[in-house]
């Protein structure tokens, strides 16, 4: 039976190795700077972690870019009741009642109630989406759920940034509209 000893990592220099090319990776799938940077700090940390922990990493480059995609990932996952809230916010509103959806959505108690009423929510956010005209439907999901800046959609789709920027207005005011029903019923409940 072989026994396998995990080496300890030069730290400082896979950093250095590394650090531009995962932060070019993240900048490419996250909006923010700030976002970005958080995610290359916690995939270095989690490097640490692995090495504190002896724990053999057999691919360090196949390793390190798992690890990114999970943390960007979890991003998304943490910052989906913010963006419910874009959606019920209206200048005649008050702010603070955008904030109760995001904040009742991103309750972790996790009971069957909450489950069930997270689940409303966002069957009734893709079923709206599937109404969108196919563009606003698309620049909308790319920046929401991609975390794609608008540059990057217009390279890709040949449409200006000001068209992309349009669209994605349009499609915040019907989907604020058609989730408005909703967004009170779960506000009074």
């Amino acid at each position: 039976m072989e026994i396998q000893v995990a080496q300890k990592l030069d730290i400082p220099e896979i950093i250095r190795t590394y650090s531009s090319r995962l932060a070019g990776f993240i900048r490419k799938r996250v909006a923010r700077l700030e976002d970005a940077e958080d995610i290359l700090q916690e995939v270095f940390y989690q490097l640490a972690e692995a090495d504190r922990l002896m724990k053999p990493i057999d691919e360090l480059t196949a390793w390190l870019f798992t690890v990114t995609r999970n943390r960007i990932t979890d991003l998304y996952r943490k910052k989906k009741p913010e963006l419910l809230a874009e959606f019920y916010y209206d200048e005649e509103d008050d702010e603070n009642v955008a904030e109760e959806l995001g904040e009742f959505l991103a309750v972790t108690d996790n009971t069957p109630e909450t489950e069930y009423l997270r689940s409303l929510v966002w069957k009734e956010l893709l079923d709206a989406l599937k109404d969108l005209p196919p563009g606003q439907r698309e620049v909308f999901e790319l920046t929401e759920f991609g975390g794609m800046p608008f540059k990057e959609i217009a390279a890709i789709t040949g449409e200006s940034v000001n068209t992309l920027i349009s669209r994605k207005r349009y499609a915040v005011l019907y989907l604020r509209e058609r989730l408005r029903e909703l967004y009170d019923e779960l506000i009074i409940f």
